[in-house]
């Protein structure tokens, strides 16, 4: 199969569904061999079989990423399936949206665990063997979130913030040791995840109205056009580009 990741195996968390889905199928398609890691056994299984049945070459591993055990048991399940890690996308996150005085220890804890913890731990997992078979790329994916607050996300953006910085620190740690590691940073997203922001933001009278995004980022983004953004900073395309954030804001962050 020919493609921009034609012969290379990319692992993604929260491959499932939604941004990760899309870049599962976009993966495939661009002829890498496509490891689900996803908690929702469901999609992740039906996923796997729309990309076989277009052709392509898929696998699935159930796996909370905020549990090491299992984050280690899913690496190693995808290893002996496939031999090697060429690409890994931490996608898999979550989000909490409520007044900051009504934040729990336990909703900070929990939405640090997936957000963060899921970073650090796949990609402690999924390094060594990158590292011993010559390099690999690295995407997170970080939000507008990281440098835009919004009102009722302060849980949130602060682990977008987080997620910003672990790109750039292990692009610089692991530079000499040819890893590329980068972020995107999507804007307002039509998927569940996005749908709901915006639904939850809405009741507590955020102006997230169709106006309001179409006045800050011109429409809602498709997932679809943050996978080609994946897509890029995984491939060899992005060979001297490490360490980077791109926005897929449509302008958001640039106004």
């Amino acid at each position: 199969m020919t493609g921009r990741l034609a012969g290379k195996t990319a692992l993604i968390s929260g491959g499932a569904t939604g941004m990760g889905g899309a870049t599962s199928v976009l993966f495939a398609r661009e002829g890498a061999r496509v490891a689900i890691v996803d908690r929702n056994e469901a999609a992740a299984l039906a996923l796997v079989e729309e990309i076989r049945a277009a052709g392509g070459d898929a696998i699935h591993a159930v796996a909370d990423v905020s549990s090491a055990a299992e984050v280690e048991a899913a690496v190693a399940s995808v290893l002996a399936a496939y031999g090697r890690i060429d690409v890994l996308f931490n996608h898999a996150g979550s989000i909490v949206i409520k007044p900051f005085l009504e934040t729990t220890e336990e909703e900070w804890d929990r939405l640090t665990a997936i957000n963060v913890k899921s970073m650090f731990l796949m990609t402690k997992a999924v390094l060594p063997q990158m590292i011993a078979n010559g390099g690999g790329s690295i995407v997170c994916t970080s939000s507008i979130s990281a440098v835009a607050a919004t009102p009722m996300e302060v849980l949130y953006d602060t682990t977008k913030g987080a997620c910003h910085m672990f790109a750039r620190a292990i692009a610089i740690e692991f530079r000499d040791r040819n890893i590329r590691c980068n972020a995107v940073c999507p804007g307002f997203v039509r998927t569940p995840h996005g749908n709901r922001e915006v639904a939850d933001l809405l009741r507590y009278g955020v102006d997230v109205s169709d106006a309001a995004l179409a006045a800050q980022q011109g429409r809602v983004c498709e997932p679809e056009e943050v996978a080609k953004a994946v897509l890029f900073l995984a491939s060899d395309e992005a060979s001297f580009i490490n360490g980077t954030h791109l926005f897929v804001d449509n302008g958001f962050t640039a106004a």
